[in-house]
């Protein structure tokens, strides 16, 4: 049976330890905060704990209740285990991960939001507001320019090739 990409999941235990990290990170001094990447302790942290994944809000709750009664005291431990291994070493180079296809797909949809003027855009929306854009710019409804261009957007710019 094929699986829907458009389904959604979510590891409930990446809210609690950042959640847990921030609580931590409010008992170390400035100087020492200053220095620790809190990226790096969460995926520490992270790497050491169980995945605890929910699809639906009641299952979120469910693996949420489930993590603070088994696996608190390993969470808390997990993330000041992660704290003095970030720290040990405050010299040292990181390089931090590009933005990830999800993230990137993400920014494009908020562009494509602006550039449609429909904030409720949504990747499963799209295609009928594209549909919808085209049909209201045929019937002279809607006038595009070219994006990032101040010339074209003073009207001292033109080309057809950018009006329909």
């Amino acid at each position: 049976m094929p699986q829907n990409p458009a389904q959604t999941y979510r590891n409930v235990m990446e809210s609690l330890v950042v959640e847990e990290v921030d609580r931590q990170f409010l008992k170390l001094s400035v100087k020492v905060s200053r220095y620790v990447n809190k990226a790096e302790v969460i995926a520490y942290a992270l790497n050491r704990l169980p995945a605890l994944y929910a699809t639906s809000e009641k299952g979120w709750e469910q693996q949420g209740d489930r993590a603070r009664r088994e696996l608190n005291s390993q969470l808390v431990s997990a993330v000041r285990q992660a704290i003095a291994a970030v720290q040990r070493d405050p010299l040292r180079a990181v390089v931090p991960l590009k933005i990830g296809a999800e993230q990137e797909s993400q920014v494009v949809l908020e562009e494509l939001k602006a550039l449609l003027g429909q904030g409720e855009l949504s990747w499963r929306t799209l295609v009928d507001a594209v549909e919808n854009a085209l049909i209201r710019t045929a019937r002279g409804e809607v006038t595009w320019r070219k994006r990032g261009n101040e010339a074209a957007q003073r009207n001292e710019w033109q080309d057809s090739r950018y009006y329909l």
